[in-house]
């Protein structure tokens, strides 16, 4: 029976393409149109005079996810893609000292007891406190919030005394650690969702743990290999991927979503619709404008965003001594963040991140030359700033601070190849509403049964997945999302699947 049911994708992302891989290996007719050329979404590659470089996300945390994608699949990620594990995972350079950072525990509280007077004191009571919140509210994140009643489970009834409902991030890393730098080290992963560490719930203080827990990992080739070996699965298993395909409008017919129209008037119908594009953009931009009442473009607007980024990819002639992962802390960093998520204004003293993969893998560059990816987390496009007058500057103050605090004397003179994505960018030419990278803003109001329902409450045979919907952003929580989408059509049309 699922052979004569056709589901159409909209955006060939992660969630896109990990619902299509389960779709597939279930029995269904799967089809994704992707605008790209390329396969990923945000997680497609950039190509460049023999350089590569991931144009999203750069490293892969909570691996076994990934894997048990592949697995219901009856496939194995290794025999598709090579991992290579880091350890020291990062580096966190603040203006008075540099910190590595290990996922081996023993190294980690070497580390600590070296960087900071108060030593590797609290990291044990860290590590157990924020395992257990992990194990309890992990639950949470795997279930669909399409009704009151899933809404009220017990999965949530147990994990409602590890939401910390009055804390932030920062705030909650006090019970552990005293000196504000110490704190930093375990609560600048709130960017990872695009929010201040001063305002992102508490909850995620287990962010951290994750990667203290599980370790982070490189793929060769980069990060865009595991969008091409989803897109192989898919392909093995009778599923179609169109690329250079744009998707003009939705097909709604008395709030049931029939299929998707595209650019030349000719229609794909379907039983059902998946859509992985942005949510805003797909909101404001593939639907009527009278066609939504909770999720009106008059709404949408009022709902609150992440921060954006201004990323530089840099192709440059020689090899860099320094770490895989780099992540530079502005010396106020309290301001710097102020001025991204309140403030909405630039900050001359900024954090920023540099990925320095060739010292891992040597397939991203040609020999003797590497890739350096850069990204400095900047306000969403509510901010109203010029990005067109304001670029170069932006340049310019990038590549001096990577002098200044990385040691790259000569970066301007070793650039052989460069592309920019401003804030302004990622909306225009990534359809990223208010340029805001991470999409919807993590706050508790936004979270669970108040963000965007994975079987989408205001149209029929619609289903969401990727960042803007639940669970929420980053490589594993959007593979989540394929999986709670992809099991609520199997149970539709009632057919049976191992959901690992």
């Amino acid at each position: 029976m699922p052979k004569t049911k056709h589901i159409v994708i909209v955006g060939a992302g992660p969630g896109g393409l990990c619902a299509g891989m389960l779709l597939s290996q279930r029995g269904f007719k799967v089809s994704i149109f992707e605008k790209n050329a390329e396969v990923g979404g945000r997680n497609r590659p950039i190509n460049m005079n023999g350089f590569v470089f991931d144009t999203g996300p750069t490293f892969l945390l909570m691996k076994y996810i990934l894997d048990e994608m592949f697995q219901l699949c009856g496939k194995r990620s290794q025999d598709y893609l090579e991992f290579f594990k880091l350890d020291p995972m990062y580096q966190l350079l603040f203006s008075d000292r540099a910190v590595n950072v290990y996922s081996d525990h023993d190294k980690m509280r070497a580390e600590l007891q070296q960087s900071f007077p108060e030593g590797s004191t609290g990291f044990d009571a860290y590590l157990k406190q924020e395992g257990q919140r992990f194990q309890k509210l992990y639950p949470c994140i795997k279930r669909d919030y399409s009704s009151w009643k899933a809404f009220f489970s017990l999965d949530l009834i147990r994990a409602l005394p590890y939401l910390a409902l009055n804390h932030s991030v920062f705030s909650n890393l006090g019970r552990y650690f005293k000196e504000e730098k110490m704190r930093l080290v375990f609560s600048f992963q709130s960017k990872y969702l695009g929010m201040s560490p001063w305002q992102c719930p508490a909850l995620f203080t287990m962010l951290a743990y994750l990667e203290h827990e599980y370790g982070i990992y490189h793929v060769k080739g980069g990060l865009n290999k595991i969008a091409e070996a989803m897109a192989k699965v898919i392909t093995e298993q009778g599923g179609t991927i169109h690329t250079n395909s744009p998707i003009e409008s939705l097909i709604i017919d008395n709030k049931i979503v029939k299929g998707v129209r595209l650019p030349d008037g000719s229609e794909m119908i379907a039983d059902e619709v998946i859509v992985n594009a942005d949510f805003a953009y797909a909101m404001t931009n593939l639907i009527k404008p009278n066609e939504l009442k909770q999720h009106s473009p008059e709404k949408l607007k009022k709902l609150e965003y992440s921060c954006s980024t201004f990323m530089l990819y840099l192709g440059v002639n020689k090899r860099y001594d320094i770490p895989h992962h780099n992540i530079v802390f502005a010396e106020d960093y309290n301001t710097n963040i102020t001025n991204i998520f309140r403030n909405k204004t630039l900050s001359k003293d900024f954090s920023f991140y540099v990925q320095n993969a060739s010292v891992t893998d040597d397939s991203l560059a040609p020999e003797g030359k590497s890739t350096l990816y850069v990204l400095v987390p900047m306000p969403n496009n509510q901010s109203n700033i010029d990005w067109e007058k304001t670029c170069a500057e932006m340049r310019e103050q990038v590549l001096t601070a990577m002098e200044t605090r990385l040691g790259m004397s000569d970066i301007r003179e070793q650039i052989a190849c460069e592309k920019i994505i401003t804030p302004k960018t990622w909306a225009t030419e990534e359809n990223v509403f208010m340029g805001a990278t991470f999409s919807l803003s993590h706050k508790f109001s936004q979270l669970l049964y108040w963000r965007p329902h994975n079987q989408f409450q205001e149209l029929e045979q619609c289903y969401l997945v990727g960042g803007g919907t639940h669970p929420g952003s980053g490589l594993p929580t959007i593979y989540e999302s394929a999986r709670i989408s992809t099991n609520l059509i199997c149970q539709k049309y009632g057919v049976t699947f191992n959901n690992a």
